[in-house]
């Protein structure tokens, strides 16, 4: 069987699909650093993230002195910002993508269109069951780990970190944090596969098997408390509010741009912003494989590394006969 690319997609990528260069073998240094490059600067999530939380941070951060005293009214400003963040980033993503179709289905993974209606959706259509679920708890559960980690940060409980004490480490942490995120969301995400958390709390995102902007963030309120536990790692490295603000938004912004269900957003009909991988769209088709993300090849060192080609497909599928067995 040859590496031919599935059936059944409007767009595919180029199959094979590879994970990061740094972890491939022999060692390609030009590949590694055009990698870094790509996937960090001119434009691209990460550092549109890293903006944001800049401007958060001047702009609209409490201080330290402020957020050493549980109050409702900053409380009430970080929740206020997130719900605006959430609605201005998978908002924004829907309506182009969606709602004035500005590429069609360029780049468009899932050839069929967003539910309507499904009687799997708790409020009749896919749309308002994601936006429900990504608003009602998604932004709930990310204002209380700002809250308790600036509370904790104030107050001695989280080690501080400061430019001015470490500038190196400092920068290092931004670039450290996506690694952090591949390690953590492939362990988290294959908890929540096992089948008594997948059935009552892990299915709710999956009922998103075509995704759209609104569904990365769209789970069940135990799956959004382990989902964005990721930031608890402070507590052991220390932190700077910023840090705090770009590995909460970076994991809840980018939740909406990776299941836009296009590979990236054209300008002049080239892919200027890369956002949804076909790596993690064929997990909500296929569930049992690619749990983790290309930054790291967790899903490559146990098995569930499903790459594009119609032999990795039976590989997956003959895969998960022998776990139904």
């Amino acid at each position: 069987m040859s590496n031919k690319p599935l059936n059944g997609w409007n767009h595919t990528p180029d199959v094979p699909i590879q994970v990061s260069p740094v972890f491939r073998w022999p060692p390609r240094p030009a590949q590694v650093v055009q990698w870094f490059w790509g996937s960090w600067f001119l434009v691209s999530e990460k550092l549109i993230i890293l903006g944001l939380a800049c401007i958060s941070y001047i702009w609209f951060q409490p201080s330290l002195e402020v957020t050493q005293t549980l109050a409702f009214g900053w409380v009430f400003e970080l929740w206020l910002r997130n719900m605006v963040l959430m609605s201005l980033v998978a908002g924004g993503l829907h309506l182009y993508f969606y709602s004035y179709s500005a590429q069609g289905d360029k780049l468009k993974y899932d050839p069929r269109p967003l539910m309507k209606n499904g009687r799997q959706f708790t409020l009749g259509g896919q749309i308002r069951d994601n936006m429900f679920w990504t608003l009602a708890s998604g932004v709930g559960f990310w204002t209380a780990y700002e809250v308790l980690m600036f509370w904790c940060l104030s107050n001695g409980h989280v080690p501080m970190l400061t430019w001015a004490a470490n500038p190196v480490w400092f920068i290092a942490i931004f670039f450290l944090m996506p690694a952090w995120e591949s390690f953590y969301f492939y362990w988290v995400h294959r908890i929540l596969h096992i089948p008594f958390l997948y059935k009552h709390v892990h299915s709710l995102h999956h009922r998103n098997i075509n995704v759209g902007p609104w569904s990365g963030l769209s789970m069940h309120p135990v799956e959004h408390i382990m989902y964005l536990g990721t930031v608890l790692i402070h507590f052991v490295i220390g932190a700077h509010p910023l840090h705090i603000l770009f590995h909460l938004q970076y994991y809840t912004l980018t939740a909406a741009s990776t299941h836009t269900g296009f590979e990236g957003m054209l300008v002049k009909d080239e892919n200027r912003l890369k956002l949804g991988t076909f790596h993690h769209q064929m997990h909500h088709r296929y569930f049992e494989c690619n749990y983790g993300s290309l930054e790291m090849p967790w899903d490559k060192l146990f098995g569930s590394f499903h790459d594009g080609t119609q032999e990795a497909d039976a590989r997956i599928k003959e895969r998960r006969k022998k776990m139904q067995a």
